[in-house]
C-alpha cells in the first residue's frame, strides 16, 4: 500500500481510503465488520464516513462496533452539517448544531476523538467565522485532530482559511470534492487553489457510481441487478447522468487501455486520480470484501507520463456536468 500525507499534515493515510456511504443501506453490520477487517489487512488505514450515511446514523454505528479492537490503526474521518432531525436547528454549520453533531458522532463511533472532522456542505445561513471558530474549538478540545471541508467552492475554501489564519484558528487541511474521469469540474478552480494553499484532495465517487468499475454496464440497458446503479432513485439518477453515449464510447477505449496493461477498469480509474500529487486518498465506496482487495491493488499501478497523455486524449472531450 502507498501512503500519502493528509494534506499538509504529518499524518499518513493510505492512497486508497474506505468509503462507507453504503454501510447501513446496501451493507449490513456483519459485512461491514468483514470489510473493515479486510481493509486494515490490505493496509487501508483511512476510513471516511458521515453522520447522515446509512439512512442517518447506521454507518457510524456499524463502524464504531467494528473498529473497537483496532482503533489505533485507523485514521478516522467523519462529517457533520446534514439534517439529523426534523427541527429547524438540527442541521447546518452553526456552533449550535455542530457541537451536538460531533458529540453524537463520537458516541456512535464509540471513540473519544475523530482524526478528521469535515463540514459536509457549505452552509450559506451560517457566518463562516462562526463555523471556523467552532471547528477551532473542537481541535483545541482534542475531539478532532484536523478539520476539512466537503463540497466547498474554491472561493469558500479561500475565505475560510484566510479567516482562520487571521485569527489564529485551525485551517482546513483537506477538501472532499466530487471527482472522477467523467466529472472534472474541480480542475478549473478547486485543484489550482489546493495547489496554491497545499490542501489535500479526497475525491469521492471516484468510480462514477460503478460506471468506471463494473464492465457489465451497457449503453441504454438497465443496470445489472444488485449493482449500485440499480439501487434507490438517487443512485439511478446519478448513473443516468454519466451513462451517456459519448461516455460509453470512452469506456470501451478505457477498458481496452487497462486490459492491454493487465489491469481491470477499476484500477485505471483509481490510478488516474492518484497520478495527481494533490490527492491524499481516493475515497472508494465498497459493498463487498472483494471490492476492498481490488481497490487496494490499484495503488500498485503508477501511470507513466506517456500513459497519462494517452488517457488525456481519450478524455479531453469528456462532458462537464
Amino acid at each position: 500500500m502507498e501512503y500519502r500525507n493528509l494534506g499538509r499534515s504529518g499524518v499518513m493515510v493510505s492512497a486508497v481510503g474506505l468509503g462507507t456511504d453504503q454501510f447501513g443501506e446496501r451493507v449490513d453490520e456483519p459485512t461491514v465488520a468483514r470489510i473493515i477487517g479486510a481493509a486494515l489487512d490490505e493496509g487501508i488505514n483511512f476510513i471516511d464516513t458521515a453522520d447522515v450515511y446509512g439512512n442517518g446514523e447506521r454507518s457510524e454505528l456499524y463502524i464504531g462496533s467494528a473498529i473497537q479492537d483496532r482503533r489505533d490503526e485507523i485514521v478516522l474521518a467523519t462529517k457533520g452539517q446534514s439534517a439529523m432531525g426534523k427541527g429547524i436547528n438540527d442541521r447546518g454549520a452553526s456552533r449550535y448544531h455542530l457541537m451536538t453533531a460531533l458529540e453524537d458522532s463520537l458516541r456512535r463511533l464509540r471513540t473519544d476523538h475523530v482524526d478528521l472532522y469535515q463540514i459536509h456542505w457549505f452552509d450559506p445561513r451560517t457566518p463562516m467565522d462562526e463555523t471556523m471558530r467552532t471547528l477551532d474549538e473542537m481541535v483545541r478540545s482534542g475531539k478532532t485532530r484536523y478539520i476539512g471541508a466537503s463540497n466547498y467552492a474554491a472561493w469558500q475554501l479561500a475565505v475560510c482559511n484566510d479567516m482562520a489564519r487571521t485569527h489564529g484558528w485551525e485551517p482546513f487541511i483537506t477538501v472532499q470534492p466530487h471527482y472522477h474521469m467523467f466529472e472534472r469540474e474541480v480542475e478549473k478552480e478547486i485543484l489550482p487553489y489546493c495547489r496554491y494553499a497545499n490542501l489535500g484532495v479526497l475525491p469521492y465517487f471516484p468510480l462514477a457510481g460503478g460506471l468506471l468499475a463494473n464492465p457489465n454496464y451497457r449503453y441504454q440497458a438497465p443496470p445489472p441487478e444488485g449493482t449500485r446503479a440499480a439501487g434507490p432513485d438517487w443512485t439511478r439518477s446519478y448513473y443516468v447522468r454519466y451513462a451517456t453515449q459519448a461516455n460509453f464510447a470512452r469506456l470501451e477505449q478505457l477498458k481496452a487501455f487497462a486490459a492491454e496493461r493487465g489491469h481491470p477498469l477499476v484500477h485505471l480509474a483509481i490510478a488516474w486520480l492518484l497520478a495527481e500529487p494533490l490527492i491524499s486518498s481516493v475515497i472508494a465506496g465498497v459493498s463487498k470484501v472483494e471490492h476492498v482487495v481490488s481497490n487496494a491493488a490499484a495503488t500498485n499501478w503508477k501511470l507513466s507520463p506517456e500513459e497519462r497523455e494517452m488517457l488525456s486524449a481519450i478524455l479531453e472531450d469528456a462532458p462537464k456536468a
